[in-house]
Parts: structure tokens; sequence; C-alpha cells
């Protein structure tokens, strides 16, 4: 299909919209049938999933020992902190790896080396939660069990316990810490072999294409008092709620919502994503669901409706392949822009 007649088709949206979505989705999928599912490997960073400004230390110090790796370390500052290097909690936790003071008293380091072990700067805390991963790995590394799945069971409910129990202790709060962590680090490491597709893909954009010709609204999200209308993410959060997967309100953190397909691996109902920074997800603006053959359905901006619009344009940054896990792992309240 050309450009050309893409565009022609699309253009007649209240027509055919259904039509032109069938026949990307069944084309791409067509493409794509091929295609094996994923995992197993090294857990390396994706482009852009960690803030430029971390990337380096969280490559160099998430390979500090076996039990962890940098998508891991990636996952965990993530989780706690949202990349935020002032995060403080009503527990008193505080910095991008949210220490308590007296675990910082007795583990903080001096990662940068220049004489003071500060809670706040990310080039002391991140090595320091690195090394803390580590020490924690080392207690319990006569317990039966996946090593890395212990090693986060010790962080969150000590490593008595989980020496207590024989693995990961039978406390809901400890294995739902273990399941978000080991799923988000999912979202934050380079694939190693081909994303399955997305069960809900088909259900999301059957959701989206229904919404075509919907003015937008910013911060709209689809409710009656705002007169069904859309922004980006609010679009895709409501796609995929309809097939019962709750995605974050704020595009850069539905980012995080699964893997990350290549270009040239993209399947419809797959979130693509546009960013101002291109080394940063959390530069992330704009959001639509892909439908194949190069383009999507989004929300575009004030004086337009939802659409199809094509994916290649300069601030394309990357793609989620969202699955229930991954969005389960995500924090619902908005972080960053």
């Amino acid at each position: 299909m050309t450009v050309r007649k893409a565009w022609a088709v699309a253009g007649a949206v209240s027509g055919g919209g259904l039509s032109f979505v069938l026949l990307l989705f069944v084309g791409t999928y067509m493409t794509a049938g091929s295609m094996g599912g994923g995992g197993g490997g090294a857990r390396e960073l994706e482009k852009g999933t960690v803030p430029a400004a971390y990337q380096s230390i969280v490559k160099d110090w998430g390979n500090l020992c076996p039990a962890i790796n940098p998508a891991l370390l990636a996952a965990q500052l993530y989780q706690e902190s949202g990349f935020d290097p002032r995060a403080k909690s009503g527990a008193n936790a505080e910095g991008i790896a949210q220490f308590i003071p007296g675990t910082w008293a007795s583990h903080g380091l001096d990662g940068n080396n220049d004489g003071r072990r500060d809670v706040y700067d990310p080039q002391d805390a991140i090595p320091s939660a690195a090394s803390y991963d580590c020490e924690l790995a080392r207690y319990v590394k006569d317990v039966p069990g996946n090593q890395s799945d212990n090693m986060l069971a010790a962080y969150n409910a000590g490593a008595y316990a989980v020496i207590k129990y024989g693995g990961v202790p039978p406390y809901r709060e400890t294995q739902n810490y273990v399941k978000t962590i080991r799923s988000l680090e999912d979202s934050f490491a380079k694939p190693v072999a081909r994303v399955s597709p997305s069960k809900q893909a088909a259900g999301a954009i059957t959701y989206a294409q229904h919404k075509l010709g919907t003015p937008y609204l910013w911060g709209g999200n689809g409710t009656a008092d705002q007169g069904g209308r859309f922004d980006c993410s609010g679009l895709t959060k409501a796609a995929y709620a309809s097939v019962g997967i709750g995605l974050p309100r704020v595009a850069n953190d539905q980012y995080n919502a699964g893997p990350h397909p290549k270009r040239g691996e993209l399947l419809p109902g797959d979130l693509v994503f546009f960013s101002k920074d291109p080394g940063s997800s959390r530069a992330i603006h704009h959001v639509g669901i892909y439908v194949g053959g190069g383009y999507m359905i989004d929300a575009p901006r004030t004086g337009a409706v939802i659409r199809f619009d094509p994916v290649d344009t300069a601030d394309y940054f990357g793609a989620t392949r969202v699955t229930a896990a991954g969005a389960k792992a995500l924090p619902k309240a908005p972080r960053g822009a």
C-alpha cells in the first residue's frame, strides 16, 4: 500500500474506518505470522528507558553481582521513586532509591568519591542500591529458588524471613513486590527475541476505531461531562481499559507497560510513543495505538479529531507491547510530564 493510497482510505473515516483498520490489522499480522516468544538472555537496558543522566550508572552498577542486572536495577528505581532524586515518602524514605535513614547510615556509599555520602545524589544512591541488593543476595544465597526473587524478597521482608520460609515468604506485600519488580524488569530490558503478540490488541483497536472523528480535549478521559472527548493518553488508557487492562494516565508511564518491540516488529495494538528527547522516555509527549501499515489511531492535538496518523515522524521514540502483568506493575498516579 503506498502512502498516497493509505491516506486516501484514511480520509474516508466516516464510512470506512473499520475497513481500514481491518485491512491493516490483517495485513500486519500476516507479515508477522512467524513471530516467536521472547525471554531469556542478558537483561541489557532498552534505549531511553532510564533518564540519560543515570543510564551509565545503572549500566555499570547493574552488573555488580549475578542477582541483579541493569534492567532489574532500573525497575527498582522506577518503582521506588520514578527516577526522582529528590523523592521523599511519608515513611521518611529518601532519594531516587528510597533509603530510610537507618539503612542509608549503614549501607550508603560515596559512589562518586567526592568525600560525601548523599542520599539525594544519584551518583551515591544508585551504587548504594546495587550494593545493598548484592549484600542481601549474599545473605540468602543458600536459599532454594531464584536468586533474584529471593534477593527482592529480602529487600522487602528481610533476609531472615526468606531464610525462614526457604524462599519468597507467604506475605502478600512481599509476593506482590517481587512480581511487580520482575514485571517492570521486562519493560526496561532490551528484548533478546521477538516479542509475542498481545492477546488484547484487537479489542483495544476496536475501541479506538469507534472513537474516530471525536474532537480532542486536553486532559480528556472520554467521560460524559467531557463530551466523550480524549487526549492522547486518555484514549490509549480507555482503549486498554475496555479489554480489562488498567494503564496509568500519563503517556511516559504507559511506556513501561510491557516489552518494547523494534520498529520493524510492530503489530496492531502496540502503543507507539513520541518524545522531545530521543534518549529519554521521561520526555515522551504523545502516544497512539498502532493499527498496521505504518499508521496509528491517535488524538493528536487541540483543534483536531481522533484520526489515523503516520507513525514514522521525526520524534518517533519507540513502542510498547502492553501486557496485563506489565500494566498491573505500573503506578497509577501520574509521574513526570
